[in-house]
């Protein structure tokens, strides 16, 4: 399994899968540093360093700040959770790749969970340096306080799209060809993204309870069929913990569409657990049973 997990590392960087995406991440934090120096800029306007005032608009823009940089930083560390292994299967047995693999002495699961053990441990590697680098510079620019259990918490939370969308991607590889699950890959992702968008929205409009209602189940289910978004929102709220700091800040209505949104609960994070689990069985499964 380890020769599995090195070759997929050596596959990664050949194609220069991770080259274009680290180029395309210096492009993404250079704006994000024109953007927390813009934001941050607010607070130099303010002299007395010590006030609640002042406390208060250093905590709601360094916020506004993360909150701008996970959004835009979880699309990235999804898309490359997808297009890294969304052919992996399909793809390798158009080629005649596993043709040549699979009759030696190795076990299916064994290539199966090595292959998604190198997807995951270079996306969650990627995941922690961007992670890293948003808190950087919007440190650098304003500052959040946050103390060492809620970051951990929110990195957690952050990274664990990677093991469920490699997961889910796998298991489609399986079933599609590798066009099709690139597709519906990025369908089922972006249904995700819309529920929790359509939350965001029926909040700020504040429309009345009928007209709430179908909206909240129709984003319900999306966020069932792909709770990636759903995690992101929890982290945001573990960084800022937002339970105790909503109401003071008046941080959602500062951040408008961007905001945070609905909070999922305990029992959504064991859900979602149970929905990884869930695609990684369902792709062993699926795997030792394929005709290659």
């Amino acid at each position: 399994m380890t020769a599995i997990i090195a070759m997929t590392w050596k596959e990664l960087l050949r194609k220069r899968v991770m080259l274009l995406t680290l180029l395309m991440t210096i492009i993404f934090l250079l704006a994000f540093w024109f953007v927390a120096q813009t934001i941050g800029a607010r607070l130099h306007e303010t002299t007395d360093k010590t006030s609640i005032n002042y406390l208060i608009g250093s905590f709601t823009m360094g916020s506004v700040t993360l909150t701008l940089g996970f959004f835009f930083g979880a699309f990235v560390v999804a898309f490359l959770s997808i297009f890294s292994s969304f052919s992996v299967i399909s793809g390798e047995a158009e080629q005649g790749v596993l043709q040549a693999l699979l009759p030696r002495p190795v076990p299916r699961w064994h290539w199966y969970l090595g292959r998604w053990i190198g997807y995951v441990s270079l996306g969650i590697g990627y995941a922690a340096l961007l992670f890293v680098s948003i808190l950087w510079i919007t440190n650098y620019h304003s500052r959040v306080p946050s103390d060492m259990v809620s970051l951990i918490k929110s990195f957690v939370l952050f990274a664990s799209i990677v093991p469920m969308l490699v997961s889910v991607s796998m298991l489609g590889s399986c079933l599609f060809s590798a066009l099709g699950n690139g597709v519906f890959m990025t369908m089922l992702y972006g249904a995700g993204w819309l529920g929790g968008m359509i939350e965001k929205v029926g909040g700020i409009a504040r429309l009345d309870e009928d007209a709430v209602k179908p909206l909240t189940t129709i984003a319900g289910l999306m966020s069932l069929a792909m709770p990636t978004e759903s995690l992101q929102h929890r982290m945001l709220s573990e960084m800022f913990s937002l339970t105790e700091l909503q109401g003071i800040t008046g941080l959602d209505s500062a951040l408008g569409p961007f905001g945070i949104g609905q909070v999922p609960s305990n029992s959504f994070l064991i859900y979602a657990a149970c929905y990884t689990l869930a695609a990684i069985g369902a792709g062993l499964f699926m795997f030792n049973r394929k005709d290659f």
